[in-house]
């Protein structure tokens, strides 16, 4: 794992420092299988891969063990990283709406996590992660899977494909803040 940096005092107008890291937890939230991925933009530059994986709970298991175990392994994903920021992906509400209620209640567990220690947190639509990842709002799994390993200089595609989604839902809040930095 990498530091958030260091800082070399060049500052914005506005006082920022932007010659410093920016750490980004991504996260594609569920109840069997979280995905989470944590890249790191230094101003101007792309974005790097510094962590990831995937939190996953046995469905047979009462759903309050399930979010605790969530709860847990966000925590100390937090404490080990030291994002600047947490970026997740919303809901996408399908036909099965007690899957939808239990991922709604895991995405609960995680943004609780974030508040806890103050962290701002951002969400993306999944179209826009997919739109910014590959370019095309209608992108499969597989796709970005290849566009992540591309984007972030990996030696494979991430495994399993919550682990790829979390990844991108990072690298869309990277590429999105970068723009909002140039019109500045």
């Amino acid at each position: 794992m990498t530091s958030c940096g260091t800082k070399s005092g060049g500052k914005q107008p506005s006082g920022r420092d932007i010659t410093s890291a920016v750490k980004i937890l991504g996260i594609d939230p569920g109840a069997s299988r979280v995905g989470w991925g944590v890249v790191e933009r230094i101003h101007g530059s792309d974005p790097k891969a510094v962590s990831m994986g995937c939190i996953t709970t046995e469905k047979n298991t009462a759903l309050d063990l399930r979010l605790l175990t969530i709860y847990t392994a966000i925590d100390r994903i937090l404490t080990q990283n030291r994002p600047d920021v947490m970026a997740v992906e919303e809901l996408f509400f399908g036909k099965n709406v007690t899957n939808a209620m239990q991922v709604a209640h895991a995405r609960g567990v995680i943004l609780l996590a974030a508040s806890q220690r103050g962290l701002p947190v951002v969400s993306y639509a999944p179209r826009t992660v997919k739109l910014t990842i590959s370019g095309t709002g209608s992108a499969d799994k597989k796709q970005i899977q290849r566009m992540i390993m591309r984007i972030l200089h990996l030696p494979k595609p991430p495994s399993p494909d919550d682990t790829a989604d979390a990844l991108a839902v990072a690298v869309t809040h990277a590429y999105t803040n970068r723009f909002k930095e140039k019109r500045s």
